[in-house]
């Protein structure tokens, strides 16, 4: 299975859920908001996009309230970034890197 692309923002996103998950979108909002400054409107968009990438999962928490959680894993996501980079800037080798 190919891992989602992931854009800086979402990252944003998915190293929050990676902490702590499920969260709500209002969750999520809170807690990115002093850093980020994003309104809830922009982390919905974002949310939205993740989940049709395949990157998170939706569920439900007691109250009947959607939740998110990551669908992929961390360690899975940095190991594709990775590759992704060395083969974008060095076309797969890893000698001009080192």
């Amino acid at each position: 299975m190919a891992l989602p692309q992931i854009s800086e923002s979402e990252w944003t996103i998915m190293e929050q859920l990676w902490e702590t998950s499920p969260q709500t979108a209002l969750e999520l909002t809170r807690a990115l908001e002093p850093s980020t400054q994003w309104a809830k409107n922009t982390v919905r968009t974002m949310l939205t996009r993740l989940v049709g990438k395949g990157a998170l999962k939706i569920g439900k928490n007691s109250a009947g309230t959607r939740t998110f959680r990551p669908a992929v894993s961390r360690e899975a996501c940095v190991k594709a970034e990775g590759d992704s980079f060395m083969q974008r800037i060095f076309r797969g080798a890893a000698k001009p890197l080192l």
